[in-house]
């Protein structure tokens, strides 16, 4: 029987901590690093950040689109960043943020979750704009393959609100608090009366401050995961996450990237910045 990811994450958590390291190779990062805006840069500082904290951390994030940048190249690194990862025992997740319907949505599942695709990885980020239901795809396709998805349910940007705000005054309540009761709803089906955390998990911004309580939007009912984008260059804190997830907050994964690159390229201050971090949560 296929371990889920759900289950590995929770197991690497308990030991390793909530810390998620994100690889964002920003061109204005690369210079601070010293280095060019190219594929060779974009090398050598994605896996500069792996190299650093892989002992450390249940998980890398790689930001997508920073190596879509450079074309069929930047996929390239893309591709060897996510193996390296996978050999180094550290859970990958690519934040591509894929959302489509039927067979593209089928296809962009395959890309990130199927055994035989080159980019595959642990688990990848899912837009739920075209309905939760357009994510089936992808959604079965982690159960098959022990993979996971994390779909995006209420971020931290100003225009978020217009969108995941929306419903808040009726009875069934905002789009963001129905995306939670559909990914708790898939973790409940999967799991059963079974203990431990499903697959299916969300994406809430580490700086939402009290919206969770103003949408009425309990994020302990989801047995699963909640990646939670916006720790130290975005301002959040552990204590911030804490107030903010409440009694949720051991379901949470932190994301750290500016805060944690900006300390290279040297390794000794890479660690040094994530240890900091993982003491902070």
């Amino acid at each position: 029987m296929i371990e889920q990811f759900g289950q590995r994450l929770q197991a690497k958590m308990a030991v390793q901590g909530q810390l998620c390291v994100g690889i964002d190779p920003h061109p204005e990062l690369l210079l601070k690093w010293g280095l060019g805006d190219d594929v060779v840069a974009l090398k050598r500082f994605s896996h500069g950040i792996l190299d650093a904290v892989a002992d450390l951390v249940p998980v890398i994030k790689p930001q997508v689109a920073l190596f879509e940048r450079f074309g069929s190249a930047g996929i390239a690194v893309l591709e060897e960043l996510l193996a390296a990862a996978r050999a180094a025992g550290v859970l990958t997740i690519a934040d591509a943020k894929r959302g489509d319907i039927g067979s593209t949505m089928a296809a962009y599942a395959s890309a990130w979750l199927d055994d035989a695709s080159p980019l595959v990885a642990d688990a990848v980020t899912l837009s739920p704009y075209l309905g939760f239901g357009s994510l089936r795809p992808a959604l079965e396709l982690a159960e098959r393959t022990g993979r996971g998805v994390f779909v995006l349910a209420l971020t931290s940007n100003p225009e978020g609100a217009s969108v995941q705000h929306t419903g808040a005054t009726e009875p069934s309540g905002s789009v963001a608090a129905g995306i939670v009761r559909e990914a708790s709803a898939e973790n409940a089906r999967v799991l059963g009366q079974g203990a431990g955390w499903g697959s299916t998990g969300l994406v809430v911004g580490a700086t939402v401050e009290d919206t969770l309580e103003a949408l009425e939007i309990d994020l302990t009912t989801l047995r699963g995961p909640i990646l939670a984008p916006g720790l130290g260059a975005q301002g959040a804190t552990g204590a911030d996450l804490r107030r903010v997830f409440g009694a949720a907050y051991p379901q949470v994964l932190a994301t750290s990237s500016r805060g944690i690159a900006a300390a290279g390229p040297n390794q000794a201050a890479l660690r040094e910045a994530t240890e900091r971090t993982l003491a902070d949560l």
